[in-house]
């Protein structure tokens, strides 16, 4: 039962220097400071880290100053209070995270007062980077089971459709592919083979990749290799 998290959160806010008391409000505690009453803080209680726990936190955000939440700690410590999204979405909104053992011993997973997480600006400059190469808008967002069109498959697709009549050099593809060269080099996909020396061609996965990944209106068409040429 959840009331068996009440003493053990209850001592841990006593020790802070609050007067706890329970059910008040439908809040699961209510703790205040004779020395600071306008200062309100407010406990939520759940037997497992979830969103209804969060989204409970979130409701009393309009009544408290400082919101706790807490659950009791997982036997083997993989449950939802080690992953790190969980507690970073405490941290976003303020919210101070215990976990509680089944001896009621309290562990400060997160404080409200924790600094919001940083921006990480190594991953933001990938997306950033990714948006502005992808040609397109080629993939329906919120699908997993099909690999993802990105920007270095839409390039090493362009040198394969620019190959499948015949071998080409790297330099011969930097107009459609400016990063040929490195391409064709890592074969990150099988799709490409030295032919001769500087000259690559097309495996078999490569020409299955073209027949199933290409528009027709980027497939080589001899009109467009006599313009090209």
């Amino acid at each position: 039962m959840e009331t068996s998290l009440y003493l053990p959160v209850k001592r841990f806010l006593e020790g802070l220097g609050y007067i706890v008391k329970g059910e008040i409000g439908h809040c699961d505690l209510v703790a205040l400071r004779d020395d600071e009453p306008a200062v309100v803080v407010i406990g939520e209680l759940k037997l497992t880290f979830n969103l209804e726990l969060i989204l409970q936190g979130v409701d009393r955000m309009s009544v408290g100053d400082e919101i706790w939440l807490a659950a009791q700690l997982s036997i083997k410590g993989k449950g939802r209070e080690s992953d790190p999204r969980y507690r970073n979405l405490c941290r976003r909104l303020g919210f101070g995270l215990l976990g509680v053992s089944k001896a009621g011993y309290v562990e400060v997973l997160v404080s409200p007062t924790a600094p919001t997480p940083r921006k990480d600006p190594r991953r933001r400059s990938r997306l950033v980077d990714e948006h502005r190469r992808r040609q397109g808008d080629p993939v329906v967002g919120g699908g997993t089971r099909k690999p993802v069109m990105t920007a270095y498959r839409q390039q090493a697709l362009a040198c394969a459709a620019a190959m499948t009549s015949a071998p080409q050099r790297p330099r011969d593809l930097k107009r459609s592919c400016p990063d040929a060269q490195k391409i064709l080099h890592r074969n990150v996909y099988g799709w490409f083979e030295r032919s001769e020396r500087g000259v690559y061609a097309l495996t078999a996965m490569g020409r299955s990749a073209v027949a199933e990944w290409t528009p027709p209106s980027l497939a080589p068409t001899p009109d467009r290799d006599r313009m090209s040429a």
